[in-house]
């Protein structure tokens, strides 16, 4: 398995140039790790300690951070480097302030390995939920680098649990410890003989925890509402759009906020030549118009966080195809929560759709019975959403369990 995984990443590394003439993403994928190198060697200073944080796009990144905010406090003379594995992680959040330099990972391959790790030497490395690359690993396992896991989610039929799987497993062995979502997870570590883990929560309750005392306020988001019931829709896919257009060209005295998940103009024109109501779209509304369009269009990134803030009913996308995006953030905010049928990948919407806070939908008539019953009983509604705020405080305080260890083992 292991000499197959060096040619087919080798393979891979010579394959992957063609497709950026396939893909505007893929040319970012591509053209970002050109440079990651000269930009390490351009922000690195030289013997200055660095912890590296590796995550696969922008949702790991909000797990991460509530850990990097802690180490930045607590272990001030260590600086971050911060990575990437997904353009649209990276693009969003290549200027945060909380990493010294952020750059895409290089590919996998012994050589980016050995070269990466020569110019960062990392002191610790911290792989936020998944992203088990087996040459980083093995590598830092080589140099002793203490590395552990975040927010980790493991399932039954991963490699790690094949019986052809043993590479895999040699890579996790250089985890110095698992922090874990769930005791499933944990279970399917001590199956293989890890026992080094720690069942922890998520990080991202830490982080969807500080939204609510953070939120600024967005006048032009009251100046739509106009004190009518709102629906925001928030990070939809075209096969969200099928189930929930309908119930919006066929609403009265309801506002929507949709936030897709793709806001290039194609796909924005797309949507709106869908809608049958008055729709103004964040980059180009006039304050005159707000109060009284019916749908807005939020066509840049960035503020849905903040906009759940004025919702009365939030609607998270992702779950009819793609995979459902982070429902945490409406539900701190104390509203309910509607997804679609797939989402048993997520352990938040599993206990939150068992908690009957999240409520699920499979078509346009159970999502038109279910934002009804919402829209007209306040009193359900208020329920659902006192429900949503209660599981999320409860479950707060993963990154504290992280930085106990760290500071026992340090």
């Amino acid at each position: 398995m292991q000499f197959l995984y060096q040619i087919i990443i080798t393979i891979v590394g010579f394959l992957i140039p063609i497709t950026a003439y396939l893909s505007s993403k893929m040319k970012l994928f591509i053209n970002g790790r050109k440079e990651t190198f000269a930009q390490l060697k351009k922000h690195l200073t030289p013997k200055q300690d660095y912890i590296w944080f590796h995550v696969a796009s922008l949702g790991e990144y909000e797990q991460g951070l509530p850990v990097m905010e802690q180490m930045q406090t607590q272990f001030p003379n260590y600086k971050i480097v911060l990575t990437f594995f997904s353009p649209s992680g990276f693009e969003v959040r290549k200027n945060n302030k909380i990493a010294d330099v952020t750059v895409y990972l290089p590919l996998d391959t012994k050589q980016n390995v050995k070269r990466f790790l020569d110019i960062v030497q990392p002191k610790m490395v911290f792989f936020i939920k998944y992203e088990f690359w087996p040459n980083y690993l093995i590598e830092l396992k080589k140099r002793n680098i203490p590395t552990y896991l975040i927010s980790g989610i493991f399932r039954e039929n991963q490699l790690f649990f094949k019986w052809y799987g043993g590479f895999y497993r040699k890579a996790l062995q250089s985890f110095n410890h698992f922090f874990v979502q769930n005791t499933t997870s944990q279970n399917l570590l001590k199956s293989i003989g890890f026992n080094n883990s720690t069942v922890h929560g998520d990080t991202r309750f830490d982080r969807v925890a500080q939204i609510v005392n953070r939120v600024q306020p967005l006048d032009f988001i009251e100046q739509f509402k106009n004190n009518t019931t709102t629906i925001v829709i928030g990070s939809s896919w075209i096969d969200d759009e099928a189930v929930y257009l309908p119930y919006i060209n066929n609403s009265t005295n309801v506002k929507f906020i949709i936030a897709p998940h793709n806001i290039k103009e194609e796909d924005v024109s797309r949507l709106i030549s869908k809608i049958n109501k008055k729709v103004i779209q964040y980059t180009k509304c006039k304050p005159e118009d707000l109060a009284n369009a019916n749908v807005f269009i939020i066509d840049t990134i960035g503020i849905l966080t903040q906009i759940y803030a004025y919702a009365d009913i939030a609607y998270v996308g992702g779950a009819f195809k793609t995979g459902l995006h982070n429902i945490l953030e409406p539900a701190t905010y104390g509203i309910p929560v509607v997804i679609g049928p797939k989402y048993t990948k997520f352990q938040e919407a599993k206990d939150l759709v068992a908690f009957g806070s999240c409520l699920v939908v499979n078509n346009t008539e159970e999502l038109t019975t279910t934002f009804n019953r919402l829209i007209t009983n306040e009193s359900f509604r208020n329920e659902l959403g006192s429900k949503n705020k209660g599981f999320v405080l409860k479950n707060k305080n993963a990154t504290k369990v992280v930085m106990d260890f760290i500071k026992r083992n340090s």
